[in-house]
């Protein structure tokens, strides 16, 4: 993880070190999100079942492209840590 002087510091990155927890916070809300979906799609099928169908499989199909989406953007911004730590030692190489 990171130690708390790192917040104060520029040296090291502590992105890389808390998108994971990001990431399962988004995880956590996506699922809490879609399993309220669900429910409220099961309330409405009293009123009308082809709508309260609809919007349980849709909150479901919503919760799995944020989950996918959080993903991605999450992998994204991994990639960026890591060119910059390769172009880094590129740079070093390029300087000996």
């Amino acid at each position: 993880m990171f130690d708390f002087r790192d917040l104060f510091q520029w040296e090291r990155f502590i992105t890389p070190s808390i998108i994971r927890i990001f990431y399962t916070l988004v995880v956590i809300v996506a699922v809490m999100a879609g399993i309220s979906g669900v429910v409220s799609g099961l309330q409405l099928m009293q009123l009308s079942p082809f709508a309260g169908v609809a919007v349980a499989l849709t909150s479901i199909v919503v919760a799995f492209v944020a989950v996918l989406g959080t993903r991605i953007v999450c992998e994204f911004v991994l990639i960026m840590f890591r060119m910059n730590d390769h172009l880094g030692v590129l740079r070093s190489r390029a300087e000996m």
